[in-house]
């Protein structure tokens, strides 16, 4: 019997939750419904996947916390900061992604869990209007108010850890800049003198987490966490951060699928993906500066399962027509689109231009009519639950192993990390961190 030296969950774990829209009320709805046991959190990793530990007689199959000590769904304790003041009863029900008959059962306790003035800048989300705001002189008095949130939580609902997880919208991209993002004391003068460009509000959140003892999860494809300052405020603070943006629907497909054409040794031309959905993600991602993030988080996952420079003859064919400067490899594209009628039911049309023996073209269609809060609150859940596990074990800055469920993994690329995004080498490093957190041998490699 493996003995797991991490740390016993001791106590309650708050969850603190940027955005308190689609994504957020719905995974408070289903864990505190699975708390009475009126729902399953299907789809959840920590609450169902089996991982063999042990080789020969002594292989079997556990359940994560048969594996190492994750919190249980009792023990959560959630609150939330938004820029809308409603409670998280009223905002599941204008959502409208759970039935209200799916939520009423909870109503009390979602109607307890109020909003806190979010630590909010029009300029990075130009869609969304609401007035439940601080007033802020500056980035860091935001990030001083955001930390008094925490300690106050804490206080208030007498929980022992927290965990603070962004659910909220996509932000305007912020290109990562050497000499702002480079080192905390440079960041942290750059929030001083106020300047709005290079510090978004979301890095004011991670920021407060960190300094106040709280791991970070960016559940969007924001810079925040992904810039060295962030990475030695983790080493220096002793908290994991994981990021970015949650893998639901379309690059969940992708990066799952992808690997079939590499291992197939299939050709590839070019991959179309487009999206419709309703929802406020929708709506601030209509912008194109927010667009702009999402793009780049969602153009990367490809890039890195079938490269050109390791198989030159199925990845690095000229596609991009016979012009000098035509695209070179496959063609890639992304594209998002509003449309209110579908709400918080995405679809995702994905058109796969690939080549076989002797280059004859054939084609690919995936259609996934998904609905994007169903798919990423288990996401929340395991990520929150696994950074609270990743603390207690004292594992700090990035948590690779979070890749799985990840659009953007972060990666070092000041040192030409390239990040995974073949969905089962992201498995594998998955179980080999729970493995080894548990007193067990990491025994799986990634080919």
């Amino acid at each position: 019997m493996a003995t797991s030296n991490v740390k016993a969950p001791q106590g309650k774990l708050g969850v603190l939750v940027v955005g308190l829209g689609a994504v957020s009320t719905t995974f408070m709805t289903g864990v505190l419904m699975a708390r009475k046991g009126l729902a399953k959190p299907v789809g959840s990793m920590t609450q169902y996947d089996k991982i063999r530990v042990g080789k020969g007689e002594d292989k079997k199959y556990l359940h994560y916390k048969d594996i190492v000590p994750l919190a249980d769904l009792n023990d959560i304790v959630f609150g939330a900061w938004d820029v809308y003041p409603a409670n998280a009863y009223e905002s599941a029900i204008n959502a409208e992604v759970l039935k209200e008959k799916d939520i009423n059962p909870v109503k009390d306790e979602l109607e307890a869990i109020k909003p806190m003035k979010a630590a909010f800048d029009h300029n990075y989300a130009k869609r969304l209007e609401g007035d439940n705001v601080k007033k802020a002189k500056d980035r860091w008095d935001m990030v001083e108010q955001l930390r008094e949130d925490i300690r106050n939580f804490k206080k208030e609902t007498g929980v022992e850890r927290v965990v603070v997880l962004w659910a909220a919208s996509t932000e305007v991209y912020v290109p990562v800049d050497e000499e702002i993002h480079g080192t905390i004391e440079s960041l942290e003068k750059a929030m001083k003198a106020d300047d709005k460009e290079h510090i978004a509000p979301s890095m004011c959140y991670a920021y407060a987490a960190l300094k106040e003892g709280a791991p970070f999860i960016m559940g969007a494809p924001n810079t925040t966490v992904d810039i060295p300052a962030m990475w030695e405020l983790a080493k220096q603070t002793g908290m994991p951060i994981a990021g970015k943006d949650f893998k639901t629907g379309q690059t969940l497909v992708k990066s799952g699928f992808a690997p079939i054409i590499g291992t197939r040794c299939l050709g590839l031309n070019g991959w179309f993906s487009t999206n419709i959905l309703g929802n406020r993600d929708g709506l601030v991602l209509d912008e194109p500066a927010n667009f702009r993030t999402k793009e780049v988080s969602k153009l990367s996952t490809l890039e890195s399962i079938l490269v050109p420079e390791n198989q030159p003859d199925l990845y690095g064919a000229n596609c991009g027509g016979a012009e000098p400067g035509g695209h070179q490899g496959y063609y890639h594209k992304v594209r998002i689109n509003y449309y209110p009628p579908r709400n918080d039911n995405k679809e995702g049309w994905d058109n796969i231009d690939i080549f076989g023996w002797m280059g004859y073209p054939m084609q690919i269609k995936i259609n996934f009519l998904c609905r994007d809060s169903i798919l990423a609150a288990p996401l929340c859940l395991d990520l929150v639950l696994l950074s609270d596990l990743a603390a207690r074990a004292g594992r700090h800055g990035t948590q690779r192993f979070l890749s799985f469920f990840l659009k953007s993994p972060m990666h070092d690329y000041t040192k030409g990390e390239v990040p995974v995004n073949h969905l089962f080498q992201q498995y594998t490093m998955l179980k080999n961190a729970i493995r080894e957190m548990g007193g067990y041998e990491a025994d799986e490699e990634i080919d």
